[in-house]
């Protein structure tokens, strides 16, 4: 299984490169930071994603910087999880830290990869069309992966009003092939009333900006596929998100229970799988939390909800379980990651909070 999902990803790449051949344009890239669409924290993606007016932990600076300002003490906490049967990789880590009663700061470190890819170029003749003497000897490995750092800040405004932003660095290399470096921000706002929860996360509001460098030397080799024509690099844009979210809580400390629904509004013109208004999109989740004595969770969720013309509705539904112990919490989720007809797997999301709850740390002016 792995091995054509691997070649599928290298031609992919290629593509890629192919894609951005001029150097002073900018195109618009649908799918350009697609590797951070997946989400973090195994309880946000137990409920499907429908996190942005819940969060209220460390992973806050993904979902919506203004949750950040929910802890009380500082909290770390680190994900993994495997995509494409296994493929590909993804790690998340996290840290929030209150700097005052009003205000926390918060970071964290993203990679999505795959590893371990062969690099037979070098082991073809292309003089006489066949493979070199000994081929093993030319063949070398390479990861095409991607790394985002995010810093964010939260603030509360008022008893019910907090927000925040989200500044963002993006590192992208294929091999020694290409590389591209990104830079954007987000802002978020978070207003809670009792048992209903409502938040706005404008994702890459300034933009993100992604400049492409390829090369040349690295694929002289390969003119084949692209002909005289060889990549030059160039520069990617991607538009603005809007991720709208609501929740409402029922209960009380014993037994808990949370309903979400988000929304993001998408402005780059995708239309092929999603609910869509011309350039608009819509892409809706739905989740659900239920917590026993803030010791045990239960949780399920719709991560995605598309129709197309092709396969009609298409449903991707999520479910997972956390325990906590003392300071730490352990979540996993379980998602299908491409939809239940596919053949690249499901993906299993497990994480680790840590909370760090000596009176030494926490917010002033909390207990």
């Amino acid at each position: 299984m792995k091995e054509p999902l691997t070649r599928g990803l290298i031609y992919f790449s290629l593509l890629l490169l192919a894609g951005v051949t001029n150097v002073s344009a900018q195109r618009i890239a649908k799918y350009g930071a697609d590797f951070l669409s997946g989400g973090v924290g195994a309880r946000a993606l137990g409920m499907g994603g429908a996190y942005v007016a819940v969060a209220d932990d460390a992973s806050a600076g993904y979902w919506n910087p203004a949750g950040l300002n929910q802890i009380d003490s500082p909290e770390f906490a680190y994900m993994h999880a495997e995509r494409f049967a296994g493929v590909v990789s993804f790690d998340y880590a996290g840290l929030a830290w209150p700097l005052s009663d009003r205000s926390t700061i918060g970071i964290s470190f993203y990679r999505s990869g795959v590893n371990d890819i062969k690099n037979t170029l070098d082991a073809w003749d292309a003089a006489r069309n066949q493979p070199k003497p000994n081929p093993e000897d030319f063949i070398t490995s390479f990861s095409a992966a991607d790394y985002a750092f995010f810093f964010g800040y939260g603030r509360t405004v008022s008893r019910k009003l907090t927000i925040g932003f989200t500044g963002k660095i993006i590192r992208r290399s294929i091999g020694n092939f290409a590389d591209a470096w990104g830079y954007s921000m987000d802002v978020g706002v978070q207003y809670r009333s009792g048992a209903l929860a409502l938040g706005l996360n404008l994702q890459d509001i300034t933009t993100m900006l992604q400049s492409w460098s390829i090369n040349r030397d690295a694929l002289i080799n390969i003119r084949d596929v692209f002909g005289d024509d060889l990549p030059e690099g160039g520069t990617e844009l991607i538009l603005p998100v809007a991720r709208l979210g609501s929740a409402y809580t029922i209960g009380s400390e014993k037994n808990r229970l949370t309903l979400a629904l988000d929304v993001d509004v998408a402005f780059d013109g995708q239309q092929v799988n999603a609910f869509n208004m011309g350039d608009v999109s819509f892409h809706p989740r739905a989740g659900v939390e239920y917590v026993y004595m803030e010791k045990v969770a239960l949780r399920a969720g719709l991560s995605r909800i598309q129709s197309s013309r092709a396969n009609g509705l298409d449903i991707t539904p999520a479910v997972g379980a956390g325990f906590k112990i003392k300071q730490l919490q352990f979540d996993y989720g379980f998602g299908d990651f491409s939809g239940l007809v596919s053949e690249l797997g499901y993906s299993h999301r497990i994480s680790v909070q840590f909370t760090l709850a000596s009176s030494r740390y926490k917010r002033p002016g909390t207990e």
